[in-house]
């Protein structure tokens, strides 16, 4: 024997027209609630890029400016009076750096599409004046995008997410530029450096080049070895050449960075490079810190999120991707005698009919940019990876190198040349001997400097490939993820 199942009876209708009209409302005003909270960040989202690179090694313990002011340009010219180091020029860069702005201001640009994207859509009001003989007609409507307004808490959430991709990659062009202020610095001052000694060692084959020259003169010295002369004279002077070129062209580019110029451009840098660090630091896995910490890793994975939210939007108005309710008033006027008026009211309702498109080509087109999106996370984690392995092995070689320079061969070249000297008062060695001598130990010197350099370039790498981003990988980034908007039409 079947049970027999009892239905509750209904409501009263007075009791379900009042619950249908009491989640209209709620809808209602959880979309009004949402366009009003929509508004533009007071400080264009400083504030948040600040907190991602807090306390990050390239920052010098320095915030970087969105606008400069009075206050900031005053603390850029006590900079500048003193012999600027790394830090004083990073600070200089994040203060006065046409990038920074630059970066902030596409920010800001992002914030203005996220709000934009929140915003109810405006009404549109429509008027018409329409005349046949004595009768006027007057045709008003004023419509609304019903889509618009109902995926807007949809939209929201979307240009929201691509906003905090925006941070992550405002983030990520301030540290770079923290890190290509560094890298700069570190160029411009061991050029500075090199081109000392050089110049000492031009000096040296000066002297060897006039002596020469005097024996041949007086016939104690053969062609063969007064061409020899020259010819290290000639290289030294090469050498030098492009040492001063290197000094000038590493200076203007720290020059540019900073976003000096005219007589700030004349800073003092110092006499020679920091000393290395007494030990290297045990940095632990630096994959697992790379895919931690790194902000492009971060961003892409933003990107991906956003991506995936135009993916549901993009299907869920493949079909129907627009519908416009309007209310209508027309009002006829006859001018004869009786002069009578007329009004209609009523509704129209605009909606496409899928008959030729039915949104595949759209589908297709979200489902490929969030593919893409997904594959360009996988190759950021492996790039960060691969990258934090490269950097911290050439780190270490790159300190190996310097501490050798400093530990052994400078060491050992100055005890050889204090040895000639010696043997040169004591009339044991030659003139030549001495200033060949002479020479070599300035080119050590120079290989030495050169050294130091490439270690403070490899330090800079790695915190950057560590915290950052690839150190010339950012760009093709952001080149891919501009793609990533869905076209105007498909919503």
């Amino acid at each position: 024997m079947n049970p027999i199942v009892r239905r509750q009876p209904a409501g009263p209708p007075c009791y379900r027209r009042s619950s249908a009209l009491l989640k209209r409302a709620t809808a209602l005003a959880s979309v009004l609630i949402l366009a009003g909270c929509a508004s533009l960040s007071p400080d264009g989202g400083t504030a948040d890029v600040q907190a991602l690179v807090n306390g990050n090694p390239l920052m010098a313990g320095t915030a970087a400016q969105r606008t400069p002011d009075e206050a900031s340009q005053k603390s850029v010219d006590a900079l500048l009076a003193k012999p600027l180091d790394v830090e004083a020029a990073v600070r200089i860069a994040l203060i006065n750096g046409p990038r920074v702005q630059d970066a902030f201001a596409t920010l800001q640009l992002s914030d203005a599409d996220r709000v934009q994207a929140a915003s109810l859509p405006n009404p549109v009001l429509s008027f018409s004046r329409l005349a046949q003989g004595s009768e006027r007609e007057f045709e008003r409507m004023l419509s609304f995008n019903v889509v618009g307004l109902v995926t807007l808490p949809w939209q929201a959430r979307w240009a929201g997410q691509r906003h905090e991709a925006a941070k992550l990659q405002a983030a990520q062009s301030v540290l770079t530029l923290a890190a290509d202020t560094r890298r700069a610095w570190v160029r411009a001052v061991a050029a500075q450096q090199s081109v000392v000694y050089l110049r000492d060692a031009k000096e040296a084959a000066e002297a060897g080049a006039e002596l020469a020259h005097r024996m041949a003169q007086v016939g104690n010295w053969s062609a063969l070895q007064r061409t020899r002369e020259q010819l290290l004279l000639a290289d030294a002077a090469a050498q030098l050449a492009r040492a001063e070129q290197a000094a000038v062209a590493s200076r203007e580019q720290l020059t540019r960075l900073m976003g000096l110029g005219g007589a700030r451009a004349g800073y003092t840098l110092p006499d020679r490079l920091p000393p290395l660090p007494q030990a290297a630091p045990e940095l632990g896995d630096v994959q697992a810190l790379a895919l931690r910490d790194r902000l492009d890793v971060r961003s892409a994975q933003a990107q991906n999120t956003a991506v995936a939210g135009s993916l549901g939007l993009t299907h869920a108005t493949s079909v129907i991707n627009a519908m416009e309710l309007g209310v209508v008033r027309n009002t006829t006027f006859d001018n004869d005698a009786d002069r009578t008026k007329k009004t209609k009211r009523g509704f129209e309702l605009d909606l496409p009919i899928p008959i030729f498109d039915w949104g595949q080509a759209r589908n297709g087109r979200a489902e490929a940019q969030y593919l893409q999106s997904a594959a360009r996370v996988r190759d950021v984690g492996v790039l960060a990876a691969s990258e934090a392995r490269e950097a911290w092995q050439g780190w270490n070689t790159a300190y190996t190198l310097a501490r050798r320079y400093r530990d052994e061969v400078l060491p050992l070249r100055k005890k050889v040349n204090e040895e000639m000297v010696l043997r040169y008062n004591g009339m044991l060695a030659s003139v030549w001997e001495l200033l060949g001598e002479t020479r070599a130990s300035m080119l050590a010197v120079n290989a030495g400097i050169e050294a130091q350099r490439d270690f403070w370039l490899a330090d800079t790498d790695l915190q950057l490939v560590l915290t950052g981003s690839s150190p010339g990988g950012m760009t093709a980034l952001q080149t891919a993820a501009a793609g990533d908007a869905p076209a105007k039409g498909g919503h």
